[in-house]
């Protein structure tokens, strides 16, 4: 068997990176990571753009294993901002001693499969060449940031940013027009603050937002104690919530209470009043599979937008139109409120789109506007993106991007027919969940995996077809049955791929909860992976 350089190597060093770099340590592995940015985090290092916090609480925003090994982090809010965030994968990453095998500023820009030698053979930008048995990738759900697609950028003579790829310096507004691009979770946590600096601030928007108050405070030493002392209980109620949160899913159904409409707007009003995604997942128990039961939640939004925002017309245009659910909703942090302030004007480019930019600003099909900076908050080429823009090539020379374009189809989000020994990390058709929950579950999938592999003298694993059709087809079940799934691709969510031009429309994520997820998988390693093909090995792996 042909000498590597190393038996595992892992593209990313977010959450997924070093969660799968401590497991593979943990096996005596020699493996090393490769990041493309100059520090450690991820989308926690890249995504530095004002007002960046977490959707999710901070209690449960954690590597769940750290429990096993006894470190403890006491967080400063209930929804930490992106230092906060970055400051502890880094704290993780010298607790466990990860950095010695963690190499910065190395973007991988191929990987390609022999067959024959059994061998990854992974090359940077900076043509850095090493081999591996085992490829991993990290690259996060949200790693391929889209470009600003308008004509005339290089004519633009103000300034311009992408909020995906913020510079490390201040940037500043005060006194200055500001245009932000976008209406998505990421202009959501931008725009408030930057209407506090800017002399004027106009927002365009194509698509309204569902976004939820989030009801963010610090935590106070009594509450980090508490959550200290209660971290079991904490992780069992997330890992048993179908989306990964320390919430216990609501019981009840909107049929049940349907009738008495000042029930169904208590039940809303105390989600409503506890912040974040508890609006959706402790007051109906239903709201994404119940047709009626959602536009009840999608109505009880659009009047709280109407109540807040004092003028009618901006607030119309603020109210989505369709599902709640069938574009990921944020949660917001004085949102609607920052478009009651006089600096601050909403544009609707529904239907009257962004021509191009100007030497001074930009321009619609009825409208030019003036403009000191332009910021572009346009989403992500989400879930597939990061992967195909890495030119990683299977047994048959095929590319995975053409391959997951052609047909979306992988065994449990984490492998795939055609790439031996190859595995994903929050991969395509991974669970729409909490993401550290979900990284903890599929890491520790693979580790296990790795170790029967070892176990019983094999090197080579790879998905069957079958196991992927299987996989696929239960995940398109499962969303074709929500209330979401063909609203999703009409505006344009990311969800479904439908926010790329020209990207085929399919459910990137499975929506089946963490629970399930969690039991499919265990189910794969009980039943002695009926989905997957081993192969012998023909003698003992050397590694440089």
């Amino acid at each position: 068997m042909a000498a590597v350089d190393y038996d595992a190597i892992v593209i990313g060093a977010g959450f997924g990176g070093l969660r799968m770099l401590y497991e593979l340590r943990k096996m005596g592995l020699k493996a090393r990571v490769f990041e493309s940015g100059t520090g450690i985090g991820g989308t926690w290092y890249w995504n530095r753009y004002p007002g960046a916090r977490t959707d999710s609480e901070s209690w449960v925003y954690i590597l769940t294993f750290m429990e096993r090994i006894g470190m403890q982090w006491t967080w400063k809010e209930r929804f930490p901002q992106q230092p906060e965030v970055e400051e502890y994968l880094n704290h993780v990453a010298d607790y466990l001693d990860l950095r010695k095998d963690i190499q910065l500023r190395s973007k991988i820009s191929s990987a390609h499969r022999d067959d024959v030698r059994n061998v990854w053979t992974v090359t940077t930008e900076q043509g850095q060449v090493q081999t591996c048995r085992y490829l991993i990738t990290a690259v996060g759900p949200l790693a391929a940031p889209l470009d600003p697609p308008y004509e005339g950028l290089s004519d633009f003579q103000g300034e311009w940013y992408r909020t995906a790829t913020w510079p490390k310096h201040d940037v500043d507004f005060s006194g200055k027009r500001v245009a932000v691009v976008g209406t998505g979770a990421t202009a959501v946590q931008v725009i408030p603050i930057i209407a506090h600096a800017a002399k004027q601030l106009t927002v365009f928007q194509r698509t309204p937002n569902f976004v939820i108050p989030s009801r963010n405070h610090p935590l106070g030493a009594e509450q980090s104690a508490e959550i200290n002392r209660d971290y079991d209980d904490i992780l069992a109620r997330a890992r048993g919530q179908n989306w990964g949160f320390d919430m216990v899913d609501s019981p009840l159904m909107y049929d049940s209470v349907k009738d008495s409409p000042d029930k169904v707007r208590r039940v809303l009003e105390k989600g409503w009043e506890k912040g974040g995604f508890r609006f959706l997942f402790e007051t109906f128990g239903d709201i994404l599979v119940n047709p009626d039961g959602n536009e009840a939640a999608s109505e009880f939004v659009r009047d709280k937008i109407r109540t807040i925002v004092n003028d009618e017309k901006t607030a119309e245009i603020l109210s989505p139109y369709y599902p709640i659910g069938s574009k990921r909703p944020p949660c917001g942090h004085h949102y609607f409120e920052a478009f009651n302030r006089p600096n601050v004007e909403l544009v609707s480019i529904k239907d009257d789109p962004i021509q191009r930019l100007t030497p001074s600003g930009l321009k619609t099909g009825s409208r030019e506007f003036d403009f000191d900076i332009i910021v572009f908050a346009i989403g992500f080429d989400a879930i597939t993106g990061g992967l195909s823009r890495i030119n990683i090539r299977g047994s048959e020379d095929q590319n995975i991007g053409e391959v997951l374009a052609k047909d979306l189809s992988t065994n449990m989000g984490i492998t795939l027919h055609g790439f031996p020994n190859f595995f994903m990390i929050f991969g395509p058709q991974s669970p729409f969940a909490n993401g550290p929950m979900i990284i903890d579950v599929t890491a520790d999938w693979i580790g296990r995996t790795l170790e029967r592999m070892r176990a019983d003298g094999q090197d080579r694993c790879e998905s069957t077809v079958e196991g992927c059709t299987k996989w696929s087809e239960h995940l398109n079940f499962v969303f074709e049955s929500t209330a979401i799934s063909r609203s999703s691709g009409d505006v344009g969510s990311w969800l479904v791929g439908a926010n790329v031009k020209g990207k085929k429309k399919a459910p990137l994520m499975y929506f089946g909860g963490v629970p399930a997820y969690t039991a499919a998988v265990q189910k794969e390693i009980s039943d002695h992976y009926p989905g997957h093909m081993f192969t012998q090995a023909a003698a003992t792996t050397e590694v440089a």
